[in-house]
């Protein structure tokens, strides 16, 4: 595109607007304004208008609103007005295909150091919030027993999803639009296993059957992951050989593997899966209490082969190292960092199988008194940046060496019970008062 001199009018709801086609074109290509514009980024001759009103090009629209996206198509600041409610301004910038544009003046790029507390919520049963899963929009979803409460970016809800009294194990996005969900099996019914939901109407797309010798068996599913190439992992536990790790194609919702579990093993009730694009493997961690041992391995499943695992049973380790609370694999460094009780990181080389445990510091990460209910930590892993729940507060650490740099805590909610990263968020859910809180990074100065 040259240098734009074209001028355009807008008549938006009866106010005109004067501006350049220079600033429409910040807009993008496949906003409404990109229509505007031929394919050389050259603005439609039929839109050169003179500075008579009788040519302006009308919109029937919110003006006040037009006027705030405007003027960020020229500076790329945001600013609100006391005037205009923040969700009139979201469904406007939809209609113009501006909501990335909004987005981003809104918050900047992911920084476990430079987070700030955006906003908190409080959800619909005290007490009861057991797991919270960021979406890749900015949005996220909050288990609550046997119901899954969905939240766009814009933090509305969307209409409930509802398993009918079965508990929710787990839940995962497959995409902006659906949710995968795990569930309990019912005892005395075939209920339970895994559904895609429909994010925006909460309804049931499709469940996920496991079959063993050509026969559909009914089963409880746990921990959830997914693979680049549009595959679901989940652990499952059947009535008679079904435990182990199943394997779903997204698309079509048809199983397409399952690996069995092996005597003296424990892959069925794994509380974390954890797929490594780098690896190509499955990681597979069934960690204390949920079994009296830890069992952390990687799978292979085109060799159908534990490629590597490490277990504490015959470990020369103390009590309190051996209850290790949450693991993740950092492929950049060939480990897999663990968290016990005490929130003492520990790390376990990849490279040596059944290696031991390598404590980084015997030095407790939190001070003071502990909560009448503390909450298991739970480790995650984002852009090189290793975060770990601590109670009340989730702490950051940075480079190599995992150094702790920051760490974020609010007084209100009590001890963080789940927290999950996506779309440029964090979110942490507290377990006494069912708060979730939604953290954000500022984003940088308008120069």
């Amino acid at each position: 595109m040259g240098i734009q001199k074209d001028r355009i009018k807008f008549n938006v709801g009866g106010r005109v607007f004067e501006t350049t086609a220079t600033t429409l074109a910040n807009a993008g290509r496949n906003s409404f304004f990109g229509a505007l514009f031929d394919e050389n980024w050259d603005l439609n001759s039929q839109f050169n208008t003179n500075n008579s009103n009788e040519d302006c090009f009308f919109i029937d629209r919110n003006p006040d609103c037009f006027s705030i996206l405007l003027d960020l198509l020229r500076t790329g600041d945001l600013n609100f007005p006391p005037n205009v409610p923040e969700r009139l301004l979201y469904r406007e910038a939809s209609f113009y295909g501006l909501l990335d544009h909004v987005r981003s003046a809104k918050w900047g790029p992911f920084d476990g150091n430079q987070l700030r507390l955006g906003r908190s919520l409080t959800g619909q049963a005290p007490g009861d919030g057991t797991a919270i899963r960021a979406g890749p929009d900015g949005g996220c979803c909050v288990a609550h027993g046997s119901m899954v409460h969905v939240y766009d970016w814009m933090l509305e809800e969307h209409p409930p999803m509802n398993l009918d009294y079965q508990r929710v194990n787990d839940m995962g996005w497959a995409d902006s639009e659906s949710v995968v969900i795990s569930a309990c099996e019912r005892l005395g019914s075939r209920d339970g296993g895994m559904g895609l939901f429909n994010t925006s109407s909460g309804e049931l797309r499709y469940k996920f059957q496991v079959s063993h010798d050509n026969q559909l068996k009914s089963y409880t599913a746990g921990a959830l992951s997914f693979s680049g190439d549009f595959k679901i992992f989940s652990s499952c536990k059947g009535r008679s050989n079904e435990y182990g790790i199943g394997v779903w194609d997204q698309v079509t919702g048809k199983q397409i593997d399952f690996f069995y579990e092996s005597p003296g093993w424990s892959l069925g009730d794994a509380d974390k899966l954890q797929w490594l694009h780098g690896r190509n493997c499955l990681l597979v961690a069934t960690l204390f209490p949920r079994k009296d041992n830890c069992y952390i391995s990687l799978l292979d499943f085109r060799e159908k082969n534990m490629v590597w695992c490490w277990s504490d049973i015959g470990a020369p380790l103390t009590v309190d190292e051996k209850r290790v609370r949450d693991a993740i694999a950092m492929e950049e460094s060939n480990s897999i960092c663990v968290v016990n009780e005490y929130e003492d990181l520990g790390f376990i080389d990849l490279r040596i199988t059944g290696g031991s445990v390598r404590w980084s510091s015997r030095s407790r990460l939190m001070k003071g008194n502990m909560p009448d209910e503390p909450c298991y930590p739970k480790l995650a892993l984002h852009e090189g940046q290793l975060f770990s729940s601590m109670n009340d507060s989730i702490s950051v650490f940075c480079g190599p060496d995992c150094v702790l740099t920051s760490r974020l805590r609010r007084s209100y909610g009590g001890s963080i019970c789940d927290f999950s990263i996506g779309g440029d968020r964090l979110f942490a859910l507290h377990s006494e008062e069912n708060v979730f809180d939604i953290w954000e990074t500022p984003p940088p100065p308008v120069i």
